[in-house]
């Protein structure tokens, strides 16, 4: 196969147009075939956007053409991953089904060993009416919500994948994917995403095969302890007591009382920086027409991104979790607080567009403890809750508002969130160099992309759960905890920011675990 990178085509162009780019580039006179293998925007020019593709051709003459040496043109091979068999049939553990979870069981399944998956929540679909109900009435599932459930938060987060590179565990990742009924174009463009509405179909799906390959799934079964002897993991206790050789920590950021319990029990964990912040609304067609110009409602574009940084004296501000054509959803797993994320549909068409505005804290800031940062996180989801008025609604305020220290009506930008929200004075959640820091970025943001500071734009508070404020000690090469046998993984265990590098973090489990396993009988 033969890789050319960078071919620019007008994103207006026919539908003929790739192809005659590659047949020219190449010179070819017969018959070929290609594939798409990245695409990306260039909008740096509003007059004239670009679609810039790499793509891979099989010709039939391929050593003669390299010879030629055109530009941007190289040998290409696709590469791949493959599952290595253990050697013998060793029970393996894995704790939460969210994407490191997902993968890890999935592989070692592949692989041949006895897996058992427990997860608190429930499965997609009755977790989906979990979720629904407690948007209807504001009747909370403590075991099964946006953060807890068959396919993690990710699941009702729009399903962005970030972190394309092409190493081979992240086109397992996508392959698997794409296997299990996501967009075939997550493989190529440059931003993929699934959208809430397929995900929910996808994880399913991904659970089926894993079944099939005799894989075991205990839904609404908590674990609320391990069984340990002589500093080495034995199994796990729920309501039952289960022996296991292997046990995976998948547990996700929000499994607080996980936490404390297993460090009670002498896992080894610390305290690490994590960001916290609100939800900023804009309308999505501000943001289309300030990415895209006159070209803002071209429907091949459709609707457009943003990621922005700003570093202040201080601390670090970004938007993160950005999701366009979307809305902000209650994400809270514990009774009596106020927590948002933010959420899009596949088709990416509602009207505002959103996204977490997050500032970087530490330990200056919280305290030293290990649990110092998760009981900061606890203390501003209950103000966040007495703000919107104790029923689950949500305080909400605009930037100009925020800016000036006071509550102002709203303008023309109506809060998605959907219980319910109640105009409030969000200065009062944070501290004042955490304030002064998000007000200095809002204003840098606005340098960067022109009207995000909108007098209008709305923030909602809080964002609370993008990262996990503790980290599950483990070891760099083996990724074995302090306790013999047990390995913490994913974003909850802090070695991870997204699906991407969770699902990969669950995949490089699988490795270490079948290495061990091998290794073991030599």
């Amino acid at each position: 196969m033969i890789q050319i990178t960078g071919l620019k085509i007008s994103i207006n162009a026919s539908d003929n147009a790739l192809n005659d780019a590659i047949k020219k580039r190449l010179k070819l006179k017969d018959d070929f075939s290609y594939e798409v293998i990245k695409r990306s925007v260039d909008a740096r020019k509003k007059d004239d956007i670009l679609f810039v593709y790499n793509v891979s051709v099989d010709v039939p003459n391929e050593k003669q053409i390299l010879k030629k040496k055109f530009k941007n043109v190289s040998l290409y091979e696709e590469p791949s991953y493959e599952i290595i068999k253990a050697k013998q049939k060793k029970k393996i553990a894995v704790i939460g089904y969210g994407p490191a979870g997902m993968l890890a069981s999935l592989c070692m399944a592949e692989a041949g060993m006895d897996v058992t998956v427990f997860e608190r929540g429930e499965e997609v679909d009755a977790r989906d009416k979990s979720v629904n109900h407690f948007f209807e009435t504001s009747e909370l599932n403590e075991q099964s919500n946006v953060q807890f459930g068959e396919g993690g938060a990710g699941t009702f987060s729009d399903g962005k994948l970030t972190n394309r590179s092409k190493n081979v565990r992240n086109i397992k990742l996508f392959n698997e994917l794409v296997e299990a009924g996501a967009p075939k174009d997550i493989l190529y463009v440059n931003n993929p995403h699934v959208g809430t509405d397929i995900l929910k179909g996808v994880v399913k799906n991904i659970r089926e095969k894993y079944k099939s390959l005799g894989g075991k799934i205990h839904f609404n079964e908590e674990v609320k302890e391990l069984i340990i002897e002589d500093n080495t993991v034995k199994g796990v206790i729920t309501d039952k007591k289960y022996n296991f050789d292997y046990v995976v920590l998948a547990i996700g950021h929000s499994a607080r009382n996980t936490f404390r319990t297993l460090y009670d029990q002498g896992v080894e964990m610390n305290q690490k920086d994590f960001a916290v912040g609100f939800r900023i609304e804009h309308p999505q067609v501000d943001i289309n027409k300030a990415q895209f110009g006159s070209e803002y409602n071209n429907p091949r574009l459709g609707s457009a991104e943003y990621k922005l940084v700003n570093q202040t004296d201080s601390r670090g501000v970004y938007t993160f979790c950005m999701c366009p054509g979307g809305i902000v959803i209650p994400a809270q797993s514990e009774k009596d607080t106020v927590v948002v994320n933010g959420m899009s549909y596949h088709a990416r068409d509602l009207v505002n567009a959103n996204s977490a505005v997050l500032v970087t804290i530490s330990k200056e800031d919280v305290g030293d403890k290990v649990f110092s940062g998760v009981e900061f996180q606890e203390r501003i989801e209950k103000l966040a809750f007495e703000m919107g008025g104790s029923n689950y609604h949500a305080p909400v305020q605009t930037i100009k508002g925020f800016i000036e220290n006071k509550v102002l009506p709203l303008g023309n930008v109506i809060p998605s969130y959907p219980i319910g929200y109640k105009l409030a004075n969000l200065r009062s959640i944070y501290s004042e160099s955490i304030n002064e820091a998000i007000i200095e970025s809002l204003e840098a943001f606005d340098r960067k992309l022109r009207g995000f500071g909108v007098e209008d734009a709305v923030l909602t508070g809080v964002e609370s759960r993008s990262s996990s404020p503790v980290r599950i000690v483990r070891d760099k090469v083996t990724m074995e905890s302090n306790i013999k046998g047990l390995y913490p993984i994913g974003e909850g265990c802090g070695y991870a920011g997204g699906i991407v590098s969770a699902a990969v973090d669950g995949i490089r489990c699988y490795e270490s675990i079948v290495r061990c396993i091998n290794e073991e009988i030599l």
